[in-house]
């Protein structure tokens, strides 16, 4: 009896020892894979991801970290819940993609919460360090995973090719480190002073490990900020929040652009966006013209795809506004604008230019095309009740005037009293899917008086 009591003793003391040195360094299990379960949250597994947030969770994979910092910002980020909105309302244009490739490459799903914590998700984020785009690339970080950056565009602002880049480079720095804590850290200070500051815990004889390690500030509150923003994510009834709908689809989807230039405000209005909308999903572009030379790829909202080829089909006005000039050195630029028919401070604008600025160096400039009269606007996106060919309107003798109108088998209909999506659907041989989408429609409700595109010219009696 004796030597049982014995041997059950020294094994609660293996079992209390382990715990204790969890508690004391809960980073010693980098490479273990932590289950969904452990965000305290129950998530069921026999059904399909509701949407993006319950896909995320369920990818979890890196070790949670408990620390009072992490209890500060997980205290901060639920203090702040329409911070935290805004920051995933951004969020929803890009996560399908992201997370898809996190995927895609087997790698933790709380790394598509890091843009939470670099940019608030805001594409065109621009740091004192010079770190722009969701992932905050430095130039030369970006220019290392060739992300091109000049005077036309800068891709470390595009949602592909940046998301590509940072899992690129986050890869690495897991192999490099072998532990997701040191990555993360390597990812804001550099994976150069995060090595030195390892090594020089391991000349005095202390740990090297990430909670050992001394740190600047801002990488000392980096990953318990990403704790802090997973641990809402995981459940965010506990802290009152609410996430917006965010669907497990994709939200965007590729556009290769054709042989010839365009405005940026054409293409948005071709794709019948806002400008803002547009730009959050192009924001690479750094002017407000797109050149074809580049063969860029747009980004555009999957339900406006359709819309834009049909608009552009249709559409007969000029696509771009905008000419190069390739000014020589020591040209006024007062004198190049004069020339060109604009104002000093346009021509600035325009081409990102200071006040400072008097005298040109040899450069491409952009200037207003020849015979154009302003910029080209667009008298009317709505679809005529019949099919007909697309005309040009009459010009007021102050601006060109394109009425769009298209020739496709798409028709409007007038909202009455009565009618549902079901029933158009029916009435226009079409589904509920189809008119939500070609209309942009996030719900059922119909308001009376309202124009929808209704697909196909055959009507049901």
């Amino acid at each position: 009896m004796n030597c049982l009591r014995l041997f059950i003793l020294l094994i609660v003391a293996v079992l209390a020892g382990c715990a204790t040195n969890n508690t004391q360094n809960p980073y010693a299990s980098a490479k273990k894979t932590y289950t969904a379960a452990e965000t305290s949250r129950t998530i069921d597994l026999t059904h399909p991801p509701r949407d993006m947030w319950d896909r995320i969770r369920r990818g979890f994979a890196i070790p949670n970290l408990h620390s009072e910092l992490t209890e500060r910002w997980t205290d901060y980020y639920a203090s702040h819940p329409e911070s935290v909105l805004l920051m995933s309302q951004r969020a929803g244009k890009y996560l399908y993609y992201i997370v898809d490739e996190l995927d895609r490459r087997g790698l933790p799903t709380e790394l598509a919460l890091l843009p939470f914590v670099e940019s608030a998700y805001n594409p065109t984020a621009y740091s004192r360090a010079h770190a722009s785009g969701l992932w905050q690339f430095i130039p030369s970080t970006g220019k290392h995973y060739n992300l091109e950056q000049d005077w036309w565009r800068d891709q470390r602002r595009d949602p592909i090719a940046s998301t590509n880049a940072a899992l690129d480079y986050l890869s690495y720095l897991y192999d490099f480190q072998g532990d997701w804590y040191l990555a993360l850290a390597s990812y804001n200070w550099g994976e150069g002073s995060v090595k030195r500051a390892m090594e020089k815990n391991t000349k005095a004889g202390q740990a090297a490990d990430y909670a050992s390690l001394n740190m600047p500030d801002e990488t000392r509150n980096y990953v318990p900020k990403l704790q802090a923003i997973k641990n809402i994510i995981a459940n965010p009834k506990k802290f009152g929040i609410t996430l917006p709908e965010v669907s497990n689809t994709p939200y965007f989807t590729t556009v290769q652009k054709r042989d010839f230039d365009i405005d940026i405000e054409v293409a948005a209005k071709l794709a019948e966006m806002s400008v803002e909308e547009f730009k959050s999903l192009n924001a690479s572009f750094n002017r407000p013209i797109i050149l074809a030379e580049h063969k860029p790829t747009l980004l555009l909202p999957t339900n406006r795809v359709d819309i834009f080829n049909a608009n552009l089909q249709a559409y007969q006005g000029r696509l771009s506004s905008w000419d190069t000039y390739r000014s020589k050195k020591g040209e006024s630029y007062a004198a190049i604008a004069k020339q060109h028919g604009i104002s000093l401070g346009r021509l600035r604008a325009v081409n990102g230019l200071s006040k400072k600025q008097s005298r040109a160096v040899a450069q491409t400039l952009l200037v207003p095309a020849k015979g154009a009269r302003g910029s080209i606007q667009l008298a009317s996106l709505e679809v005529p009740d019949a099919d007909t060919a697309p005309t040009r309107g009459k010009t007021d003798g102050k601006k060109d005037v394109v009425v769009l109108q298209r020739k496709a088998n798409v028709r409007t209909h007038t909202v009455k009293g009565g009618d549902t999506l079901f029933s158009l659907a029916k009435r226009y041989n079409t589904s509920v899917n189809e008119l939500r989408k070609l209309n942009n429609l996030k719900n059922d409700k119909l308001a009376k008086g309202k124009r929808l595109r209704v697909p196909g010219t055959s009507i049901r009696g």
